[in-house]
């Protein structure tokens, strides 16, 4: 999934203005710059919807990687790595969530995380599951003749 697969385009949205402080606006500026030429406006909008994310499931934080920004859990694994589990395990409820926490050795309340956060952005989660997928098997295409 690539960078910008979440934002729509600069033209396809609705406009905001904001007021910032200058000290802030340079920060934005310079950050943009260092992104390798994304708009100042493209790089507000992503950082609000990370940070909207971020406020409404914490315990969520987002890292940059060769196929684009993607969730992750704080000081742990992407969420697709433990929705993956938690797809593909066969319980359901708080067995699942159990089960995926033994299996990824991650605490109950950080599964939890991943699963709200995968209940909001199914679409998107899967996605990342899929490209991996994808990848995988371009990559080692006689694994998946098995």
């Amino acid at each position: 999934m690539a960078q910008g697969d979440r934002i729509p385009d600069e033209g396809a949205g609705r406009h905001l203005s904001l007021r910032l402080r200058a000290e802030l606006l340079e920060r934005l500026t310079g950050r943009a710059h260092r992104a390798g030429g994304e708009s100042r406006s493209r790089l507000a909008a992503r950082l609000i919807d990370e940070g909207l994310r971020m406020d409404a499931h914490p315990g969520i934080v987002f890292r940059p990687g060769p196929g684009g920004r993607r969730p992750g859990l704080a000081g742990g694994p992407d969420i697709w790595e433990v929705v993956r589990v938690l797809r593909d395990i066969g319980a359901s409820g708080e067995a699942a969530i159990a089960k995926t926490a033994k299996l990824t050795e991650l605490a109950l309340h950080q599964v939890r995380t991943a699963a709200r956060y995968y209940e909001d952005f199914t679409d998107e989660v899967d996605a990342w599951i899929a490209e991996v997928d994808r990848v995988a098997e371009e990559a080692y295409p006689h694994r998946a003749a098995r």
